[in-house]
């Protein structure tokens, strides 16, 4: 399976000067290899649009009725995808996703929106507004300390541990 290949403003455009000029669809996918079902959608919207028609689209923020609106009408009236992405502004890629989802899981399936970015609940605690009493200071202040004691004794055992390591190999610690 090869790597898609892109084709940028200026290739469209030189596409579109081909087959002005009377080359077929099938000799410039050859050539270049775009595929001929988006050679033939970006023919139609060069000639609905103009050379506006080969820029990128802006992307659609989609609801519930237009993706209903549009797998209905792909369904009833048998649109293929280009048709439909033409029709409506979407890209046929977005269009074969609410198709598939319509297929498998019904209209239902259209009008879950998986929710994007970070969820509310994840990072770090928030802190109490509240100034904390004296005691409640002091007590968190031992706590802290108490923490504090035991990780040292902790980095004192190893050590410790390393030096008479070292010494068994009678080699001399270092002074770090």
């Amino acid at each position: 399976m090869s790597a898609r290949k892109r084709h940028g403003y200026a290739a469209c455009l030189k596409y579109m000067q081909l087959l002005e000029e009377g080359r077929s669809l099938t000799s410039i996918h050859n050539e270049y290899g775009i595929h001929k079902d988006q050679l033939h959608v970006l023919w139609e919207k060069y000639q609905k649009y103009g050379v506006v028609g080969l820029q990128k689209g802006k992307n659609i923020r989609a609801d519930f009725a237009l993706k209903r609106l549009i797998v209905l009408d792909i369904e009833k009236n048998h649109l293929t995808l280009h048709a439909a992405s033409l029709k409506y502004g979407a890209s046929s890629q977005i269009i074969s996703v609410w198709l598939k989802k319509y297929r498998e899981s019904g209209l239902v399936a259209l009008e879950n929106v998986k929710k994007r970015g970070r969820p509310s609940d994840m990072g770090r605690p928030k802190k109490d507004s509240k100034p904390l009493t004296e005691l409640e200071r002091l007590r968190k202040e031992v706590q802290e300390l108490k923490t504090e004691n035991a990780l040292l004794k902790k980095v004192r055992a190893l050590v410790e541990e390393r030096n008479a390591r070292l010494r068994g190999t009678r080699q001399e610690p270092s002074k770090n």
